[in-house]
Parts: C-alpha cells; structure tokens; sequence
C-alpha cells in the first residue's frame, strides 16, 4: 500500500473539439466517442422488502421499507466481484440497458455499464438501487403511510447521506456481499461512496469518487434553497399534499429544474449548444419564449415535472445540503466545531481502508476541482493509496454523465488493476 507524502498529479488531457447538436438532451448526454461496448440489454428491476424498522438520523422510524434495485452481470462464486453504483439526486435504480424492446431511453449510466465498458458486466456483478426518499419504485414520499393508508407526502422524514448507506449496508447483506470490489459514484452518488468509506471501511475494497465535494459550499447551500423555495410557493403544492388534492406542483417543478440546469452546464457548453439563436429567426417583442437557450430550459423543466416528484425533490436537496463526512465520524462534537475544516476531513478519513480514484472536471463550478483535491489532500495527510485525475471536458458537473474517453480509461483501469 502506497503512503507516499506528495502531492497528487494532476494530469489535464485535452479531448478532440466538439460541435453540440441543438437536440443535446441532458439525460442522454452526448457521447465523445464510442464506448466500444455493447448494452446490457433488457434488464428487470427488483423490488426488495425489509421487514427490519429502520432508525433514521432524524431520530424518526420507518417501520418497513422497499428498495428497487437493477443488477447486471453474474456474481462470481465467492462474491468477489461485485460493484455497487449510487446515483445522483434525481438518478434512479435504472443505470444502464432497456425495460423493454420498445424502451427508448437507455439507463441514465449506460454509456459506461455494459459489457467491454467502463465497468465492464462481463468481469463485474453490478448493482445499483434507488435510494429511499426517491420516487422511482423505493419507499419515498410517494408510497402510502402505514399509519394512514395515504401518501406520505411532507410526513416522510428527511434522510441523510449516511441513511442511504445505512440502507445499502442492508442490501449488501441481503445479497450475501461482504465486501465490495468497488463503490462507485457521481455528484451526490460520490458523497456515499465517501460516507461507504468512513462508516464501514472493512467492506469495500475501492471507492471511485467522482465530480464531488467534501459538503457543501454556501453557493450551493444557497443554490438548493432557491430551487426548494420555487416548490414550496407553487400554489399547487398545497403543503406538501398534493397527490391527495390530484394536483401537481408543476411551475415549482419547472423553476427548481431550470435553476439547477444552470448550475449543472457552463456558459461555454451554452454559447455551443444555443449562442444566442432565435426560435422564430427574430425578435417578437413580447415574454414568450423567444431564445433558444429558453425553449432548451423550459422543456427541460417540462420534462422533469413530469417524472419527479417535488417532496423528493425537497428531500434530496436538504441530504444534500447536510452532507458532512466529519459528522459522526468524529467523536467529540466540541472539537469538531472548534476544528479547521481541513482537519475535520482529515480525521473523519483517517480510519478508511480501501483504494481512491477521485475524478474532477476542469470546467465543473458546482462541484470545482478543488473540492476534489480537498478530499485527496485528507487522503495523502493519511498516508492513504489515492489517485486523482482532474479531466479537461467542456460541459461543466454533467461532464460525469459524458463518456470522455479518458474519463472512461481511468475508471476501467482503477477497476481492472
């Protein structure tokens, strides 16, 4: 095991120049170039029951709950080569193949799961889940309280990044794994492949932490209040229980979507993508949408609304906002509050046991390169085996999404190695 007291090397690899075609649809991010692989194909979800109650951070408990989980790729004899991926704040279970032959839409990770890919299904079971609170299939906001026979709605407790764990930790037992070969994520789905690290060292061999942050800055603290506030004055919301009165809180939906879109491109990747292009070729003189970039937000905002749930939305934020690897992982709250931040992190990663692959993107502000460098500098402090790779990529914190050859490259060799 490398302990080495250095800095790590930052390597910037320039890719090929790149024209964006005016259909680039963030959830299916155009590729750089082919991945080489093929699909999964058809893949079935599962819904998995537990029966055990679980203790929130919150102090609150949740009787039961489901979890719906993807798997790809066969399990080897001694379970020894599985990789678990956790998804982002709007992500699901459905990582990669299709549902059904007559699925248009591949796995929101496609580019990067299948046979010969990143993360490769020939060499790897994989499994990724959608997290409680969500709404795609997992006990969320959406499923009915047992208590009342309707919808949780705003009664559904706030979770935590190390609520998730907690719940994949229980995953992780159901399917008999030990120990993981990887834990893999991206944006928020990083600060649990962190939090993996810190709570249970032992159970994971590598952790791949990619465009993330230690926690989060008052820029996105604040960022994340805007797109709740936008939900939360939707006439429609009808505090929280609008399933109940048959309504949906669209034009909150819409807001918070458009600014977190934003946030998640670069003034670059938009002057590309849209420059100041009229949708009609000339000025109409009146509030309509006349700028391509404002078609481009508002379907993106439309979409959204139509397929997310706006308690999850306030849900996933708020996890994210409290996000702090050193809550917890230190012991004495008085010295923590009286610690450096770069201290705090050093010593809530003190106790970790597996290898580090962190990944940043040059051209990423929400979640800059250096944060990413923050968490590598605690590493290396540590004498802890990381490596760290800082990716020239012009479209901002959704570069993750994007198969950048060799953003690809470096996942498959930490992988494979």
């Amino acid at each position: 095991m490398s302990t080495q007291q250095h800095k790590p090397h930052t390597k910037i690899l320039p890719e090929a120049e790149l024209t964006v075609p005016k259909n680039f649809d963030d959830d299916h991010p155009i590729s750089f170039a082919k991945s080489g692989g093929k699909s999964v194909g058809i893949v079935t979800p599962q819904k998995i029951h537990f029966d055990t109650p679980l203790t929130l951070e919150c102090n609150r408990t949740l009787p039961f709950f489901d979890l719906m989980v993807e798997t790809y790729g066969e399990l080897n004899a001694d379970k020894s080569n599985a990789i678990l991926i956790c998804h982002a704040l709007s992500g699901s279970h459905h990582a990669a193949g299709y549902h059904s032959s007559d699925d248009k839409k591949a796995g929101w990770w496609d580019t990067f799961i299948g046979p010969g890919k990143a993360i490769d299904t020939t060499r790897f079971f994989v499994v990724c889940l959608n997290n409680i609170g969500s709404c795609y299939g997992s006990t969320g906001p959406t499923s009915t309280n047992p208590e009342t026979g309707k919808p949780y709605g705003p009664d559904f407790p706030l979770v935590t990044i190390k609520d998730w764990v907690k719940t994949q930790v229980m995953l992780s037992d159901y399917l008999g794994i030990d120990i993981w070969h990887a834990i893999v994520g991206g944006s928020m789905g990083g600060m649990q492949a962190m939090q993996w690290s810190i709570d249970y060292p032992s159970r994971l061999k590598k952790c791949v932490v990619i465009a993330s942050t230690p926690k989060l800055s008052a820029q996105n603290i604040a960022f994340n209040e805007v797109a709740r506030q936008s939900i939360l004055s939707d006439p429609d919301f009808c505090e929280g229980r609008y399933i109940e009165q048959g309504k949906i809180p669209k034009r909150g939906l819409i807001l918070a979507r458009m600014v977190g879109h934003i946030t998640y491109l670069t003034d670059e990747a938009m002057r590309m993508k849209f420059g100041r292009d009229l949708k009609a070729g000339k000025l109409m003189f009146n509030y309509d949408v006349e700028f391509q970039v404002e078609s481009y937000l508002r379907y993106q905002g439309e979409q959204f609304s139509e397929r997310f749930d706006a308690n999850t939305y306030l849900l996933m934020t708020k996890a994210l906002d409290y996000f702090d690897p050193a809550r917890g992982a230190i012991e004495d709250d008085i010295i923590n509050d009286s610690l450096s931040d770069t201290d705090a992190l050093r010593l809530a990663l003190a106790n970790t046991q597996c290898k580090f692959l962190i990944i940043s993107f040059t051209t990423d502000w929400r979640f800059s390169p250096e944060r990413s460098q923050e968490i590598v500098d605690a590493l290396i402090a540590n004498g802890k085996p990381v490596s760290y790779i800082n990716i020239d990529a012009a479209y901002g914190h959704d570069s993750f999404l994007f198969d950048i050859p060799t953003y690809r490259q470096s996942v498959f060799n930490f992988l494979t190695a």
